[in-house]
């Protein structure tokens, strides 16, 4: 019988594509089965479908149902949206079935902040099936919430972190561009924030993670999203934002206690931004100054970052858990 840790992949977007091109190359795990809802990808080869040279010998199925019977999957490895309210049923449905789970959905990063009845039923459910379920990626997951909880490690005490996160998105997928607003009138931008398709999601999620580790009780987390707007022309290989067009956004999330903003994270995602990098800074004894120029590549990363937590998600107690519950993953030595 073979050790190797056998993934589904759910979701075969160009995150979870990503993923399973990452898996397939790993000695340690085994893809046995995919899903995906489009026509064009259902029925296909799964190497195909993942721009892989070569057949896998699996078909992509269009349901979860389809895929399970004959999978034998140990963990689920999920990549279909970002808000816990609209894949909840699909997170329900692997983990009735006997699979550990480890999700790309922001909002599960720290569902306890904005959906805490959704979180209790997820920690219920997994607890009965005897199964983990982690959400997790590069932000949130890792540069705006683990990262800077891992520096206060060796701090007397903190008063106050701040998380500055600048990405050039002109280098990232025209998935990325988009919902930052990229090429968008100001009126178009205000419009779509208001209806909550212009966001970086889970950042509130990143700030009540920091809150928990530092035993902050927060009193509130507010948050802010306002455009980047062009002063010269901007260009992408998808697109062109001539001046006074929207090249991005800027979000802010502050986590408040007695009035005092004890956490900030600052986050820039726009179109040829200047001094991408990824800083954080802790006031505390000693205070704490780290920058990563450049930044960390969002979509390397998030692929990653669930690909070296997979084993960490298989081995863990049943729950739903966060990246504070678990080690921290490590990479793979080429």
């Amino acid at each position: 019988m073979s050790d190797k840790l056998r993934t589904l992949h759910v979701g075969l977007g160009p995150i979870g594509a990503g993923i399973a091109r990452l898996v397939q190359r790993r000695d340690d795990m085994e893809i046995v089965g995919a899903v995906d809802v489009s026509p064009d990808k259902v029925g296909a080869d799964l190497g195909q479908v993942i721009g892989l040279p070569h057949r896998l010998g699996i078909a992509v199925a269009g349901t979860i149902e389809a895929a399970l019977p004959e999978s034998g999957a140990d963990i689920a490895v999920h990549a279909t949206g970002s808000h816990l309210p609209q894949v909840y049923p699909q997170l329900a449905q692997l983990i009735e079935h006997g699979l550990n789970v480890i999700s790309t959905c922001e909002e599960l990063a720290y569902p306890a902040w904005q959906h805490p009845e959704l979180a209790r039923k997820l920690d219920r459910l997994a607890g009965e099936h005897g199964v983990t379920v982690l959400g997790t990626g590069v932000n949130p997951g890792f540069v705006m919430d683990r990262l800077p909880v891992i520096l206060t490690g060796v701090c007397q005490e903190v008063r106050s972190l701040r998380v500055t996160r600048v990405v050039d998105s002109a280098r990232r997928r025209l998935p990325l561009q988009q919902k930052t607003g990229a090429g968008l009138t100001v009126a178009e931008f205000e419009a779509r924030v208001k209806a909550k398709t212009i966001q970086h999601v889970g950042l509130p999620e990143s700030v009540a993670l920091i809150a928990k580790a530092l035993g902050w009780r927060l009193d509130e987390i507010r948050e802010t999203i306002e455009p980047v707007i062009a002063d010269r022309l901007l260009t992408s290989e998808f697109m062109r934002v001539e001046p006074g067009g929207v090249a991005g956004l800027h979000q802010v999330a502050r986590g408040l206690v007695g009035g005092r903003e004890v956490i900030t994270l600052d986050l820039w995602m726009t179109l040829q931004a200047e001094n991408p990098r990824d800083e954080v800074q802790i006031e505390g004894t000693p205070p704490i100054r780290m920058i990563i120029p450049g930044g960390i590549h969002g979509d390397r990363a998030t692929v990653a970052a669930i690909v070296n937590a997979i084993p960490l998600v298989a081995a863990a107690p049943p729950g739903l858990k966060t990246v504070l519950d678990l080690p921290a993953a490590a990479g793979v030595g080429g």
